[in-house]
């Protein structure tokens, strides 16, 4: 295609939200937040392997595909990327075949996960969950159903950003604890957070870190204020779990 079909077909699309270089074509060049989200990417893209070459990527909430694109270019095998929105899946086909990169896009919300039927190499789960109503089962359905070893993880933080020592346990009776900002939390909003009814529950950090940890996962890296590296770790015998289907037929 001409410049001129590109950014003819950049506008047919409607208004992007990830800003990507198609031959010279920038699809949000007047973004509120600058490049994004390449200027994010900078921040964390050398904790991410290298070299893909062989690796499945499964990009969960993929927007237009930006990540998905970036990981094509690392070499990754396959990359299957979803969203529940079409027009962003639209922009996402687009982009991908403008730059001759096979990705698959589907349609699928995180709840649905277990339908894919396997196991990816790398997850990337970024600026999802804190669009979710239930985000703590989000993350346990990633760990039963879809990563297989390195999940990459985002999400909007607000709050206290230190992470303090804690107790395994306390009695009834202390509370005090419960009135550190930088306790384990998260802040639930009932109506609309930067003009987005579907920002519903934000993590402090130490609440973020806290919800990787008991999903299953070892934070390996945090290049990032908001962005985690993380590997599938073991779960213990021991560790709480709400009964989901997928827990009771786990072992």
């Amino acid at each position: 295609m001409t410049t001129e079909q590109i950014q003819e077909n950049v506008l047919k699309l409607g208004k992007w939200f990830h800003n990507i270089d198609l031959h010279g074509v920038k699809t949000a060049p007047d973004h509120f937040l600058g490049d994004y989200p390449s200027f994010k990417y900078q921040n964390f893209s050398k904790a991410i392997p290298a070299d893909l070459t062989g690796k499945s990527v499964l990009d969960i909430g993929c927007n237009a595909g930006f990540y998905s694109i970036e990981m094509k270019k690392r070499g990754a095998e396959r990359v299957v990327a979803i969203d529940s929105d079409e027009r962003y899946l639209a922009q996402g086909r687009f982009a991908a075949e403008t730059l001759g990169f096979d990705i698959e896009f589907r349609n699928m919300s995180v709840y649905e996960v277990a339908e894919l039927g396997e196991k990816f190499d790398v997850v990337i789960f970024m600026g999802v969950l804190y669009h979710l109503r239930h985000p703590l089962l989000a993350l346990d359905l990633l760990y039963d159903n879809v990563v297989g070893d390195i999940l990459i993880f985002q999400s909007m933080q607000r709050g206290g950003d230190v992470v303090e020592p804690l107790n395994v346990d306390y009695e009834f009776s202390e509370t005090d604890m419960f009135m550190s900002p930088n306790f384990p939390q998260m802040y639930f909003i009932e109506k609309n957070y930067s003009h987005d009814p579907t920002n519903w529950w934000i993590p402090n950090r130490a609440g973020a870190e806290a919800m990787l940890r008991s999903a299953g996962f070892e934070i390996t890296a945090h290049p990032e204020p908001e962005v985690y590296i993380c590997r599938r770790a073991e779960l213990a015998d021991n560790q709480p779990r709400a009964v989901y289907p997928s827990r009771q037929t786990k072992k």
